[in-house]
């Protein structure tokens, strides 16, 4: 007779389930190479496993190891990064490289203290780099590993409290197993992934169900408690598309900040007199020849609302240029580290001339 599924320990549920279940050729899994671990780690960090796949492939293709990383420019580095979101990842990334070259001779941290030393490495993602390089025990908590804990353990609560945060790593501790640490580790991060998904959860695909206080108690949709809802901000900007012989002017973002470091289209404010402005800042004259539709784009402290204008200049003196500004051909576009909804405005300036 077998033995019911509560009296089975919550790691050997777990790890057996995922044997057959589990992702298990993921491009940076079945390695070792602490590098490409860490890349993968810091990629899936609030970003979908499919988003990541292409991403991981391109950027490994061009910084196979962390020395290459490391010799790279941020220049370098941020369009292998545009689109995936998040860019301070991508500057971090870049620092910790640089640090791993500097302060550990090149050879790439396996242990979980030190990880976290490193730019852009926290305690989960630490934890996790320790566990698939080298099986080290610690305790994991990411997005996926919360709604789990939270769950099955009937943690109440928004997880971003600190309080309800402690209390989920210590259950999230207090279950690590003694040995099979990098299965179990893969295992929790799946079963958030793949069944106890923040919508339309698989309950009749998990191997803990049996014992879930969240499914006996049909609190399913209640936990983990959802973060406390305020309303987003608003905030808009007129985004400037300066054309000149077939090329459109970009400015790099600072180096802080939302897009830190990539290329965008100048802004000015709403109210702002373009041509004023214009001529102001760099002693030209110009003039709006069209007005694109806005373009929404929601950040996590506010929503910011892109209102594009095309801009023509009837010439362009040598005294504005300047260091941080570029002027890029729709052949540039394509290759350039952008933001994502600034890429998407010039390719509807594409599709219009297609039209």
């Amino acid at each position: 007779m077998s033995q019911p599924s509560h009296v089975i320990s919550w790691p050997d549920r777990l790890v057996a389930w995922h044997a057959t279940h589990g992702r298990h050729d993921l491009p940076w899994q079945r390695t070792r190479d602490a590098y490409r671990i860490w890349l993968s780690e810091i990629m899936l960090q609030q970003t979908q496993v499919a988003t990541v796949i292409p991403y991981y492939e391109r950027f490994v293709a061009r910084f196979p190891d962390v020395a290459t990383l490391a010799a790279a420019t941020i220049d370098d580095v941020l369009p292998y990064w545009a689109g995936l979101g998040y860019y301070r990842r991508a500057h971090h990334l870049h620092a910790a490289a640089q640090s791993v070259m500097r302060d550990h001779g090149g050879t790439f941290p396996t242990e979980a203290a030190t990880l976290q030393m490193l730019p852009g490495i926290g305690r989960s993602t630490a934890a996790a780099i320790a566990a698939f390089a080298r099986g080290e025990r610690n305790a994991i908590l990411d997005g996926n590993v919360k709604r789990v804990l939270a769950r099955h353990a009937g943690v109440d609560g928004y997880p971003g409290e600190p309080r309800v945060a402690a209390r989920l790593w210590d259950v999230a501790s207090e279950r690590m197993p003694s040995h099979d640490v990098e299965a179990y580790t893969q295992a929790m991060m799946d079963l958030g992934a793949t069944v106890c998904t923040r919508s339309r959860p698989r309950c009749d695909a998990c191997p803990v169900a049996g014992d879930c206080v969240a499914l006996r108690e049909r609190r399913i949709g209640e936990l983990p408690s959802p973060r406390p809802r305020k309303p987003l901000p608003q905030r808009e900007t007129v985004a400037l598309m300066i054309e000149r012989g077939g090329a459109i002017l970009f400015e790099r973002r600072p180096s802080t900040g939302i897009w830190a470091g990539l290329w965008s289209l100048p802004e000015v404010p709403r109210d702002d007199d373009i041509a004023s402005t214009l001529r102001a800042r760099f002693g030209v004259d110009a003039r709006v020849t069209e007005k694109l539709a806005p373009v929404a784009h929601a950040f996590t402290h506010y929503a910011l609302t892109i209102h594009p204008r095309r801009v023509a200049v009837s010439s362009w003196p040598a005294r504005a240029e300047a260091p941080g500004l570029v002027w890029l051909t729709p052949e540039d576009v394509r290759t350039a580290a952008l933001p994502a909804p600034i890429r998407r405005i010039v390719a509807a300036l594409d599709d219009l001339a297609a039209g």
